[in-house]
């Protein structure tokens, strides 16, 4: 919740100038809701594309404060976050709610985000592998393969989000695996190997490209450094 629409405009503008001509990796930002037609507006014919930081599963009714999926797509949004951490602590989204949110992004067309991670008590209990394969399961349920393929999976150990912290290549490295493994059990190795699986959690230019070189992290879910288009630029151009 940062940037009223002229500042998400400014900040969009500033990074499409710093990563111009960058085609791989992909670049997306998902800026809040109201900023979403000015960013929009501002990325116009660039590299980068443009997320939403959630959607509704329903297409219209009464549900205040939601927002659609063809309300996104009006705005030219192609990405959705689904799942967020911050949603599943602060406003009790559960795996049923982000599988049927997930459903509602690929049947408009939309590409789902879909966060998954533990707690920092749950990690300490010895439960990561089991929170983690709980959320993969049921968030991803009844998807076909080419759902699938176009869904991206964000593994967020949440103790390590805006604490400084970050897991060790390693630790990022065994949860991706895990995941990658679920995967393939659900939708066979083919698809399995074609998703992107990407690392939140205190992702920095210093450790971007460290994090990247891991055999199965395909990506970096940027928060707080996404804040400031240099960072942000900075990240992109570490994984080249």
């Amino acid at each position: 919740m940062y940037k009223t629409g002229a500042d998400g405009a400014a900040l969009a503008k500033d990074l499409r100038a710093q990563v111009a001509g960058i085609t791989k990796p992909e670049i997306v930002v998902c800026p809040t809701f109201t900023s979403l037609s000015p960013v929009a507006q501002a990325l116009g014919g660039s590299n980068i594309q443009l997320g939403a930081q959630n959607v509704h599963w329903e297409k219209e009714g009464a549900f205040t404060g939601e927002i659609s999926a063809a309300m996104l797509k009006e705005l030219c949004v192609s990405y959705v976050v689904i799942g967020h951490s911050e949603r599943r602590q602060f406003f009790g989204e559960t795996n049923e709610g982000v599988n049927k949110r997930t459903k509602a992004a690929l049947a408009a067309g939309l590409r789902p985000i879909v966060c998954v991670g533990e707690m920092l008590a749950q990690r300490e209990a010895g439960q990561t592998s089991h929170v983690v394969s709980d959320q993969v399961m049921a968030g991803l349920a009844g998807l076909s393969k080419d759902d699938m393929v176009s869904t991206v999976i964000a593994y967020e150990p949440v103790w390590a989000i805006g604490t400084g912290k970050t897991a060790t290549p390693a630790q990022a490295q065994e949860v991706h695996k895990l995941i990658r493994d679920i995967l393939e059990r659900m939708f066979g190795a083919e698809v399995a190997g074609k998703v992107r699986i990407q690392y939140g959690g205190s992702v920095k230019a210093d450790n971007a490209k460290e994090l990247l070189s891991q055999p199965d992290i395909d990506g970096a879910l940027v928060g707080g450094a996404s804040l400031k288009a240099g960072d942000f630029a900075a990240i992109v151009k570490a994984t080249l």
